[in-house]
């Protein structure tokens, strides 16, 4: 099967803002009223060959790379960000299965996969949310499950289940992983019931398992006893991946809804999208946009040069991504002001109400917002520390756009970073190596390098005795930021000589708007104040609106460009 493109994928797919398409907005807010699952959409996909596109090739798949898989899954997900729970929930258990499965259960997952089938991941419990190491599901001596998971991804309907279920008593070592196919499990030992509906992605498969004494076959246990949890924090790196592409489909085309409506409507004689107010909001949301898509992009790159950085950088991009999202949806809300929350007779066939209920599922589906700070807050110590050369050669192969990839190895993922930050290694020096071209970003670029100098002195006062309780969280929030306008930064100068979101090689207008926004957010002050910086990005993104691109720094073309009245 050949690779899939975005472009055949939206040529495929079909103009979303034309109502009778079966794979457009209208047809998506139909799904949402009735909380159905997007089947025909997802089974449009599977013959498309899109479920395959985190598959590696030795399970007949058709993974290249995670930046053309962060772009393809964007294209469909702007469509209804529901398509991603129903074509690619599969891939925290297959990249589990990849990491530690045996040569048996690797080929039976490829199996189902390959064929558009579900493996369903089993981790958290409702009692204990992200707290893991509380779960309680066992895994008795007698080879049997009990207990309870809950919010279980395609749960219902995947022919097989990764279950992580404790076998010990204290500590990470103290959970093990068992692959079950369920239409092997006796009838009354598993129930599956749904979950909890969501208030956003309605419709979704999310259930409730109840294991009632499920006797666990000897070939079901994978990989080693006790190894189960640090394999699975591992594999929801690769997962956050392709969360940041759910967020950039919804954020793509919030900001399209609200420039189409701001362009087509009149405040006396002027367009709104020319009014001040409105004007100085979507430049917001239009900032916050082309900063999210390439912190996106970056990590999507990283994770092939230095997975071993994942602990840290997968975790503070996919908070920049998701917060980045909500903050350009209340923007452009404002702007759309009643119409935001119309659910039908609205821009969009009534969208926009929608894509504000998906983000919030979006932002959450993989750990809550102090979770995710949590995680790596605790290893800002080592990343902060020390003064570093930045590795040159890395750092090319990531930001550079034209450089090739090295194969994705998930073998290297780790539990945890060691060594400086590769992206905030050497800065200053990569900034006084710049030419003096970088216009309204030099500005920015040298409150970032003296924000950076400053990490380590407040990652330090945050571990003295009687410091807030907040404060280490609070500057892991401050690194995600920090880290996210230095990877703006590196991709600008690595990609000098080629024009990114459609501007002129080497313009720097964008780079000041997101280094802007991004600086704004780590000191908690409001963008709007630097909304001179800001606006080159509006412009950019209403010339790739215009053009009927992708928002996105490699601007993909669009399906059924829109007709001027």
């Amino acid at each position: 099967m050949s690779t899939l493109t975005p472009e055949e994928l939206e040529e495929r797919l079909g103009d979303p803002a034309d109502d009778s398409n079966p794979y457009g907005f209208a047809a998506a807010v139909a799904r949402d009223e009735r909380d159905e699952f997007p089947e025909e959409l997802c089974a449009e996909l599977v013959r498309a060959g899109f479920h395959r596109n985190y598959l590696p090739k030795e399970w007949g798949g058709a993974f290249e790379s995670f930046d053309r898989s962060l772009t393809l899954v964007r294209s469909a997900a702007r469509r209804d960000v529901n398509v991603m729970p129903g074509t690619m929930f599969s891939i925290i258990a297959a990249t589990c299965l990849q990491l530690h499965g045996s040569v048996e259960q690797q080929q039976r997952a490829a199996e189902i996969l390959r064929s558009g089938g579900a493996v369903a991941f089993a981790l958290t419990e409702a009692a204990h949310g992200s707290e893991l190491l509380t779960n309680e599901v066992r895994l008795t001596p007698e080879s049997t499950l009990t207990g309870e998971k809950w919010l279980v991804g395609l749960g219902l309907r995947g022919e097989a289940v990764y279950v992580v279920a404790r076998t010990g008593e204290r500590g990470p070592g103290a959970f093990s992983a068992v692959l079950l196919e369920t239409d092997r499990i006796p009838e009354g030992r598993l129930e599956r019931v749904p979950a909890p509906r969501t208030g956003g992605m309605r419709g979704i498969d999310l259930a409730t398992l109840r294991f009632h004494d499920t006797p666990v076959p000897e070939d079901a246990l994978v990989g080693r006893r006790g190894e189960a949890l640090e394999v699975a924090v591992k594999a929801q790196q690769a997962v956050r991946l392709m969360s940041m592409a759910g967020s950039l489909g919804i954020a793509d085309t919030a900001v399209r809804i609200a420039l189409d409506f701001a362009t087509g409507r009149r405040t006396g004689r002027t367009e709104l999208v020319e009014s001040p107010w409105s004007k100085r909001e979507l430049s917001v949301a239009a900032a916050a946009l082309l900063a999210a898509d390439a912190v996106a992009l970056s990590a999507a790159r990283g994770v092939h040069v230095v997975p071993e950085a994942f602990s840290v950088w997968a975790l503070s991009a996919k908070h920049v991504v998701a917060e980045a999202t909500d903050d350009l949806i209340r923007r452009s809300g404002t702007v759309l002001a009643t119409r935001s929350v119309l659910r039908e007779g609205a821009p969009g066939a009534g969208l926009f109400q929608k894509l504000q209920r998906d983000s919030q599922v979006v932002r959450v589906i993989d750990a809550s917002t102090l979770a995710n700070l949590r995680s790596y807050a605790g290893q800002l110590p080592t990343l902060t520390e020390g003064t570093a050369p930045a590795d040159e050669d890395a750092v090319h192969s990531v930001f550079s756009l034209d450089a090739p990839l090295p194969p994705y190895e998930p073998a290297r993922l780790d539990m945890f970073a060691r060594g400086q930050d590769p992206v905030l290694a050497g800065l200053p020096d990569t900034v006084d190596a710049l030419p003096d071209g970088l216009g309204e970003a030099a500005r920015p670029a040298a409150r970032l390098v003296a924000a950076v100098a400053d990490l380590g002195e407040l990652v330090r006062a945050a571990q003295r005795p009687g410091a807030d309780p907040n404060a280490l969280v609070d500057a892991a929030e401050r690194y995600a930021w920090l880290h996210a306008a230095a990877c703006c930064l590196h991709l600008w100068q690595a990609n000098r000589d080629r024009s990114l979101y459609g501007a002129e090689p080497g313009a720097t207008g964008w780079l000041g708007a997101a280094l802007a926004y991004l600086l704004a957010r780590a000191e908690g002050t409001d963008p709007r104040r630097d909304a001179a910086l800001l606006a080159p990005a509006l412009d950019a993104v209403r010339a790739l609106h215009t053009g009927d691109r992708l928002f996105t720094a490699l601007p993909v073309r669009l399906a059924t460009p829109r007709k001027e009245p």
